[in-house]
């Protein structure tokens, strides 16, 4: 499939999850590698009460059980709207190759998704941001990064 038709499938599956009442969001996303598609998914938030639910992370997660693998390094992704913080850290830890997107987060905003909110508090000082932020236990909690240093057989991701 070209570029054009994998993003016409994305928009697609954002209209699909609404009229089948799976994603009250207008939100669609598809993994494809080598312009076939590896995973769909659409917004599955209130369907599943699963607020980490995004399109992106519906078709992050199929395509990784598809593929058998954590790493989706060589796949691409197409999603109806540009990526909140959440599914763009989620699309780098996958490795995923290329993002293209329709939709803009200004768009989602014009609508009452205000991904643009954790976009500017993303930068700010722990100390400035609008949910409190606190570090408790440091030391005990560094025992498990010391034990995961010296762990020989450890899978890197």
């Amino acid at each position: 499939m070209t570029p054009t038709e994998l993003m016409r499938r994305a928009i697609a599956l954002s209209h699909e999850g609404m009229r089948d009442g799976v994603g009250v969001g207008p939100f669609g996303a598809l993994i494809a590698k080598d312009g076939a598609i590896v995973a769909e998914g659409c917004n599955r938030v209130v369907a599943t009460n699963d607020p980490t639910a995004h399109a992106e992370i519906v078709a992050i997660r199929a395509a990784c059980a598809a593929l058998g693998s954590f790493n989706l390094a060589g796949c691409e992704i197409y999603t109806s709207c540009e990526p909140c913080p959440m599914c763009l850290a989620a699309i780098y830890w996958a490795r995923l190759t290329r993002i293209s997107y329709a939709n803009s987060r200004t768009d989602a905003a014009r609508i009452g998704f205000d991904d643009d909110l954790l976009y500017r508090e993303i930068p700010l000082p722990l100390d400035a941001r609008s949910i409190p932020i606190t570090r408790v236990l440091a030391d005990e909690a560094r025992v498990a990064f010391d034990t995961w240093e010296k762990k020989p057989d450890k899978v890197r991701y």
